[in-house]
């Protein structure tokens, strides 16, 4: 047994030599389960972007209203400096006038107003060019020239246009409520005279980081996500202790007014999304872990995870199915092939589907009918072949004997003066000598005709002034081989039953041609001929040669013509060649022989 190799192991796996269940359970799987994936892929990309994008859009639209509430209340401390920047008393302080007493109260309850009315405003300090201070609630720690301080340098160089500052640190302004640092943010503005564009003074107002504390902290994105505020230098306005950084680089905003980053800070993957205010120039951000995903994602995530495995189960369970079924039929049709295969032609299929396989299967039925009987037809057929070889060599035993006891008679005759029977003998002689022809079943066309020659001469002698004939044979194919004895049984046909008939004189032509590559052979007399009738039955009577045994036993009329015919369908198998019959009453019959021109195996 030889040992498979390790390229015929794997040839097996190859698309090509896999069994057509494999295949089609392939194909099902690839047709069902990969774009069941891919879609559950896809889904879940395309609904993490929508998702993701309208969470983005979501979480700006927060930031977005908190940006709008911290400038309405830093646009009220802005209008706050312009009211406060129009009163006369402020004016003539601003001016540096002296302000008698009562004017500086009048000024004083003037600024107080403001602070009752906007409880988010912490404190309101007024200072001229001379550094001068007014101020109901706010003053300087020391004698330290309020000019010089960083936020009113920051409002001079304004140049009379509103400045949130940040948080005051480091200036030397405290208030009487001793607010911290971190606990109120400054807005400036510088005062400008209308006619020099001179600066008058700055107007100093701190707003309670309260009011922006209340409007960032209920915020909240996703579980732990939360707002800050940075100014526009990155200073921290107000950042939840939450968050556990206090600042972000500027950088990473990339000098935009909106949009969003992600970025690692003390290690956790933040999501920013920021928003800057033009009017304030602060950031407001939104911060949130990117583990967070929402709950829309995960639920979603969910279904199509539950959607894809459900169509796999089902892929799965149906490819399964399918090629089964498919491929069922077809191995049980195998099976039965192959038992058809060892011998066993008796073998039906009984699958009754009406799809391809059943109609293959019965296909596969009638082919093993078509070729028992084809085997049965065989068998008759070499069962008649071997019979008449045993009648001819029984025949040629019969002239063996005959020709040696006419040869003996032939000499006696001539030796005593019987020319006419010597001339007789000699010609029966010769004729069985022809038939007998050492056994050969094919002989030269020549030798054929000298055996109808002898033949005719008998006949000739014995019917006297009754029968004339003439043999013309194409020397070109007389070396040609051909049946033995296939011509005398049709000239005894033709005398017997054409010449005899008649009255008067007969005539009998056999002629020898090669016609588009075929021997011709034909015997015409002018005899009786054949009715419609008469001929219809001996055409029909050659046409069933093969099928019977009436030319291997028959006797009577047209016994000879049978037996030739089955000889040449036996010898050349095909039906194109054979006899034909054509005959007219009172002119006579021709009988033609037809087989191929070449040597016989």
């Amino acid at each position: 047994m030889p040992i498979p190799t390790k390229r015929s192991y794997f040839s097996r796996w190859l698309p090509g030599n896999l069994p057509i269940r494999s295949k089609l359970l392939m194909h099902f799987l690839l047709i069902t389960i990969l774009p069941s994936l891919a879609l559950g892929i896809l889904t879940d990309l395309v609904v993490n972007r929508v998702i993701e994008r309208q969470m983005n859009a979501n979480t700006l639209q927060l930031i977005s209203k908190v940006n709008r509430t911290l400038e309405f209340y830093a646009d009220n401390v802005q209008n706050t400096t312009y009211l406060i920047s129009g009163n006369a008393q402020i004016q003539k302080f601003l001016h540096g006038d002296h302000l008698p007493r009562e004017a500086r109260n009048e000024a004083l309850d003037f600024l107080r107003g403001f602070s009752t009315l906007q409880t988010e405003i912490a404190g309101i300090m007024l200072v001229n060019s001379k550094g001068e201070s007014l101020s109901n609630d706010m003053y300087g720690r020391s004698s330290t020239d309020l000019t010089l301080e960083n936020w009113y340098q920051e409002a001079v160089s304004g140049k009379g246009i509103f400045q949130m500052i940040g948080h005051p640190y480091g200036r030397s302004v405290t208030t009487h409520a001793n607010y911290k640092e971190a606990e109120v943010v400054s807005a400036v503005r510088a005062v400008l005279d209308p006619d020099t564009q001179r600066v008058l003074g700055v107007v100093l107002i701190d707003l309670k980081l309260r009011v922006i504390v209340e409007t960032a902290k209920d915020v909240r994105l996703g579980k732990t996500g939360m707002l800050f505020v940075l100014d526009e230098h990155g200073e921290p306005i107000y950042v939840p202790k939450q968050l556990g950084f206090e600042t972000i680089p500027l950088g990473w905003m990339d000098g935009q007014s909106s949009g969003n980053f992600v970025q690692t800070v003390n290690g956790r993957k933040l999501q920013f999304i920021f928003l800057k205010s033009p009017f304030t120039k602060w950031s407001t951000i939104g911060a949130f872990s990117t583990s967070e995903a929402a709950p829309e994602i995960k639920q979603i995530r969910l279904y199509v995870a539950a959607f894809v495995f459900g169509v796999c189960i089902l892929g799965i369970t149906a490819s399964f199915a399918l090629s089964q079924g498919i491929s069922r039929p077809i191995h049980r049709l195998m099976a039965f092939m192959q038992r058809a295969e060892s011998g066993d032609l008796t073998t039906r299929y009984w699958g009754g589907g009406m799809d391809e396989v059943g109609m293959l299967g019965r296909s596969f039925n009638s082919m093993l009918t078509k070729i028992h009987d084809l085997m049965s037809l065989t068998e008759r057929q070499e069962k008649q072949k071997r019979e008449a070889e045993l009648r001819i060599l029984q025949a040629q035993i019969k002239p063996h004997f005959l020709y040696n006891t006419l040869d003996t008679i032939h000499w006696m005759s001539r030796k005593r003066g019987a020319a006419d029977v010597a001339e007789m003998v000699e010609a029966l002689s010769k004729l069985f000598r022809i038939g007998l022809s050492k056994g050969s079943e094919f002989i030269p066309l020549a030798e054929e005709f000298d055996h109808v020659r002898s033949y005719l001469q008998i006949q000739q002698m014995r019917y006297k002034d009754k029968l004339l004939f003439e043999l013309e044979l194409d020397p070109q194919i007389a070396h040609v081989p051909v049946l033995k004895v296939i011509l005398q049984p049709i000239v005894e046909n033709a005398i017997y039953h054409g010449i005899k008939e008649r009255r008067g004189i007969g005539r009998i032509l056999v002629k020898g041609s090669e016609w588009d590559g075929r021997i011709v052979l034909s015997v015409t007399d002018d005899g009786v001929g054949m009715d419609d009738r008469k001929l219809a039955a001996m055409r029909d009577k050659l046409a069933s040669a093969m099928e019977s045994d009436s030319g291997f036993g028959s006797s009577g009329s047209g016994y000879g013509l049978t037996n030739v015919q089955s000889r040449l369908l036996l010898t050349y198998g095909k039906p194109e060649y054979g006899i034909q019959i054509d005959s007219r009453p009172g002119f006579g019959t021709t009988v033609t022989i037809a087989y191929p021109m070449q040597e016989v195996n």
